[in-house]
């Protein structure tokens, strides 16, 4: 165990909880009364919903995990040796830190001692990483850090460099001017000295993209609607699930997969945590995730709009993830 070892007290962890669901509260009264309608992604994780993404990142059809457990397991000796001695090492959306692991033991393999920062919404899930990780390795010290990445970036202070990971493409939830106005947020902070990994998944044929999105056992499906079932149970509401269906479309132009959660007939749901009847149209789609997906030179573009230069780039075997090392552009 290392002298690390995260402890977060009752008082701390009631203060998030509450904070959290009054942004919750908010972003599903602002987004419900939006034209078109649409829920924010970040909420899909509470416990089931961190429960039923673990079970995705397993499916045949779903090659995004896969792809980069490959390229981490194969180049995680590179990008530690990119990565200054003295840093910290800072997750944006940790989850259960599965693939994070294979940096940590490439990088204490240098280095006695390691100061690692995940973040993640889901105050539980993100506990129970802290304490496995801490448990794990000697010389890591784990300090968990429960917020959205908003909150993270102002919230994080350190008298050294910053080593920022950003895996599993989460910077596809964004759009296009969202990520490069939140990378030129990161690059300010990590610089001069700073790093940062980005995971970003690669344009592919439509095919491939739908099926990852709409997997032919349902389980993506019910992590869509899941979003639903944690609304009744936190804000009251009384969506019925056999209302709605799952639907993920692939716009190639755009290089966007998005996701709906698509009403089946006309009706009406009550959410009377936040004074709220919602009238919902038979067909009407309320957006819930976009996955935005990059060419290389997308890619490149990006980085210098945000004040990054690409370090070094490695892909999987197949060419369908990339993992992007940025550096603050001096």
């Amino acid at each position: 165990m290392t002298t690390g070892t995260p402890v977060v007290s009752g008082l701390e962890r009631a203060a998030g909880r509450e904070r959290l669901r009054d942004a919750f509260a908010r972003d599903v009264r602002d987004g419900l009364t939006a034209q078109p309608k649409r829920l924010a992604c970040r909420w899909f994780y509470d416990d089931e919903g961190s429960r039923l993404f673990e079970t995705i990142c397993e499916l045949p059809e779903y090659y995004l995990t896969r792809a980069e457990q490959e390229l981490l397991a194969e180049h995680a000796g590179a990008i530690a040796a990119r990565l200054p001695r003295d840093a910290t090492l800072v997750e944006l959306g940790s989850g259960n830190a599965a693939k994070t692991r294979l940096l940590i033991e490439a990088l204490l393999a240098r280095q006695r001692r390691l100061r690692y920062v995940p973040i993640d919404i889901a105050h539980d899930a993100l506990d129970a990483t802290a304490r496995a990780l801490a448990a794990s390795y000697a010389g890591l010290d784990v300090r968990p850090l429960a917020a959205d990445w908003e909150e993270a970036l102002a919230a994080l202070g350190t008298s050294g460099p910053l080593a920022v990971l950003w895996l599993g493409s989460s910077i596809g939830n964004l759009t296009r001017p969202e990520a490069a106005r939140f990378l030129a947020r990161v690059a300010e902070l990590v610089a001069p000295r700073g790093r940062m990994l980005c995971g970003i998944d690669l344009r592919k044929d439509r095919r491939t993209l739908e099926a990852a999105y709409d997997d032919a056992s349902g389980v993506t499906a019910r992590f869509n609607l899941n979003l639903l079932v944690r609304i009744n149970r936190e804000l009251g509401a009384d969506f019925a699930l056999d209302g709605f269906l799952h639907r993920a479309v692939y716009e190639e132009d755009r290089g966007r997969v998005a996701m709906y959660v698509v009403s089946r007939r006309a009706q009406r749901v009550r959410i009377p945590a936040v004074g709220l009847d919602v009238v919902f149209d038979a067909g009407e789609a309320v957006h819930t995730e976009d996955s935005w997906k990059y060419s290389v030179p997308e890619i490149d573009a990006l980085a210098a709009q945000a004040g990054f230069d690409v370090e070094a780039r490695w892909l999987d075997r197949a060419g369908r993830f990339s993992e992007t090392l940025l550096v603050p552009r001096r």
